[in-house]
């Protein structure tokens, strides 16, 4: 049995003391010149850092109805697993990262406040969350290497500290203002790189008065000054509120700018005896802190408009304005998110014109493409998650298409359902629509995704489903729709009783999409006989055989000849839809198919014609159908040789869709159900 001693040696012998200091390197001033001299990318401002974490994690091209996309894999969350991955928001995406490199090459957007804006639910929070949890990460990587410096001080006991600048501002700003621009030059002939080294503003109010105070002490002798300089490597993170900021309106009786901006230490002034003076004075705020990284607002547009005024200076101007204290410049990217009602109001408001012209708005809309909403929801009900119970099949996806189908707006086309429009989104092909007709439909409905049932109410039904049929081993698709409806009559943000009609509507909707997909699966495992497929066929092509050349056929039980089986051949031809007038021509082809083949020395088999086989398929099942007597499965006696035939269906049905035994059961139920209603649509596949 192992000891502590043990244990701790285990987690010792774990540890990578080289990265350690590696990320707590620090160094003197001329030290820190040589790392930029280097590697120049240290000193990026803090778009630019942003937009190479981007990028750093690569990219990838995709094709969606004939527009190209490129995917940021970013945005799949590798770092954790694809917790936080979005799906089907390429578009949106694409034009934050387009922002995110204008602003990386000083082309205007730097001076704007990045606001998401859309319904609730649609991963506004999850796009900022990533962008600084990946800030983070990328801040420890070699490539993502960012420094700061701090002061030496005189410790009580003799001995040095160092005290860092509060704001963590890059150590560049020490060159003085008039050497800069000489400085820059020589800097950038040295060294190359996408983004050229500039040092944008001047030092905070707390190191300009370490650094005036030393100017004097030295006589003037900047260099002197340096040598009371350390440099270090910076790591940012939001539990020590280094670089990572975020911001949540309060109730305005609770919440001042200081927030935002620092507020006077009350303890110091008696050490310093001003309250002007930097010491006693905490640049803590949210903007203080997230210098050099990123700021999130939350709820952006519910905060007071006092807190408006700071946030203007610091997207435009880049400055804020602490208690008692000078402009103080900031490098950081600003993201506020919004839902719909809060940004009608900014419109309406004419005071909120100054924050609508320093805004870039990127439109976040709920997902419309129903693989990536089912994407969404196999995040979290998945074997891995749900223990002791089966997710049947289908069951998240009616639950996906029921949300895609409340976000999307009704077709002008008259000849297509909602239905097949959501189907054509997701990659089906219709007869009569090609790629362009999709790009039509999309652009036809411009505020497509802005409204409907966000995902989160589906995930809340989700789990209801889950932990209300305790007694279940399996939850089916039925339970999930049930909760759904069940939840419409408290759905707070449905205030009005015809969204909430049309919603239920939508529920049958995608009630008797279910059940289509589930009768073509029963039969398409009925049919799935490989040898009775193969008898029927090899009779049928006997028949046609016959029928083409004007012969007979031999009759296997008999051993006489007899005329071919119009019956039989005509029973298959229209399954598929061959007229009475086109069964001559289409017995012609089957011949001239066979014949092609047999001329390259090859053998007839009725899996090479897609559309014989579906004949035959639909054929054989009808006839099973009745021989396997499906319908006495709704009955409580099963004889012996139709319970075979059907658990032979069974283990189709678990082998080839996905099903478990009681879901298996389920579903056989539920259609033997239809049949003995009658209700199986002639041909239908």
């Amino acid at each position: 049995m192992s000891t502590g001693s043990d244990l701790i040696a285990m987690i010792a012998g774990r540890q990578n003391l080289a990265d350690y200091q590696k990320k707590h390197w620090h160094g003197s001033f001329a030290d820190y010149l040589d790392i930029v001299r280097r590697d120049p990318k240290v000193t990026r401002t803090a778009y630019q850092r942003v937009y190479d974490m981007v990028l750093a994690h690569g990219t990838e091209e995709v094709v969606v109805n004939k527009e190209k996309h490129v995917r940021y894999k970013f945005f799949d969350d590798p770092e954790n697993g694809g917790q936080d991955a979005i799906f089907g928001l390429d578009r949106t995406l694409m034009s934050l990262v387009n922002i995110l490199k204008s602003a990386a090459h000083r082309y205007g957007t730097e001076r704007r406040v990045l606001l998401l804006h859309g319904p609730v639910g649609s991963s506004k929070s999850t796009i900022a969350r990533l962008l600084k949890k990946g800030l983070e990460a990328y801040s420890k990587t070699d490539d993502g290497a960012l420094y700061t410096f701090g002061w030496r001080e005189e410790g009580l006991d003799g001995g040095d500290t160092f005290v860092d600048c509060p704001m963590h501002e890059e150590a560049l700003h020490l060159i003085p203002l008039e050497h800069r621009a000489a400085f820059v030059e020589q800097l950038n002939a040295e060294t190359t790189g996408d983004f050229p080294v500039v040092v944008e503003g001047d030092l905070c109010p707390y190191c300009r008065q370490m650094f005036n105070e030393r100017m004097e002490r030295y006589d003037g002798d900047w260099a002197k000054v340096l040598g009371d300089v350390r440099v270090r490597r910076l790591i940012l993170s939001e539990q020590d509120r280094i670089g990572i900021g975020t911001f949540q309106p309060k109730d305005e009786k609770n919440q001042d700018a200081t927030e935002l901006t620092g507020d006077i230490n009350y303890r110091k002034i008696a050490e310093y005896g001003t309250e002007s003076d930097p010491r006693a004075f905490n640049f803590d705020g949210e903007f203080n802190i997230a210098n050099r990284g990123i700021i999130e607002f939350i709820e952006v547009l519910k905060l007071d408009v006092a807190f408006l005024y700071d946030l203007l200076g610091a997207s435009q101007e880049h400055k804020i304005k602490p208690k008692k204290f000078a402009q103080t410049d900031i490098d950081e990217v600003i993201v506020g998110h919004t839902n719909e009602p809060e940004y009608k109001k900014l419109q309406s408001n004419e005071f909120m014109e100054a924050l609508r012209d320093r805004t870039v708005k990127i439109d976040v809309p709920y997902v419309t493409r129903l693989s990536d909403e089912v994407k969404i929801y196999e995040k979290d009900y998945n074997s891995r998650k749900v223990r002791g119970k089966k997710i049947a099949p289908h069951t998240l996806e009616v639950a996906a298409m029921w949300a895609v189908l409340t976000r999307l707006e009704e077709p002008k086309n008259a000849g297509l359902t909602l239905m097949q429009k959501m189907k054509l989104y997701n990659g089906k092909t219709l007869p009569g629509f090609t790629e362009d007709n999709i790009k039509e439909l999309r652009e036809e409905a411009e505020r497509e995704g802005m409204h409907g049932i966000s995902p989160r109410y589906v995930q809340d039904k989700i789990s209801n489903a889950l932990v209300a049929h305790a007694d279940e081993r399996s939850v089916n698709p039925f339970m999930v729709l049930n909760e759904l409806e069940a939840g419409l009559k408290h759905h707070s943000l449905i205030n009005n009783e015809e969204v909430r009609k049309h919603y239920k509507h939508l529920l049958s909707v995608v009630k008797e999409e279910y059940e289509d997909v589930v009768k073509n699966e029963v039969q398409r495992a009925i049919a799935a006989d490989e040898d009775a497929l193969a008898r029927l066929c090899g009779n049928y092509i006997d028949n046609v055989k016959a029928y083409t050349q004007r012969e007979k056929v031999k009759n296997k039980y008999t051993g006489q000849t007899e005329e071919p089986d119009e019956r039989l051949m005509r029973s298959i031809e229209e399954k598929i839809d061959i007229p009475e007038s086109r069964k001559d021509d289409f017995r012609r082809e089957i011949m001239n198919y066979i014949g092609a083949l047999s001329l390259d020395g090859r053998k007839f088999d009725y899996k090479t014609n897609e559309r014989l086989q579906k004949a035959l398929e639909l054929k054989l099942f009808q006839d099973q159908k009745d021989t396997i007597k499906l319908t006495s499965l709704v009955s409580s006696v099963v004889d012996k040789d139709t319970q075979e035939k059907i658990d032979i269906v069974k283990g189709r049905l678990i082998r080839s869709y996905g099903y478990d035994e009681d879901s298996a059961t389920d579903v056989l139920n539920y259609v033997a159900s239809i049949f003995a209603r009658g209700d199986v649509k002639r041909g239908s596949h």
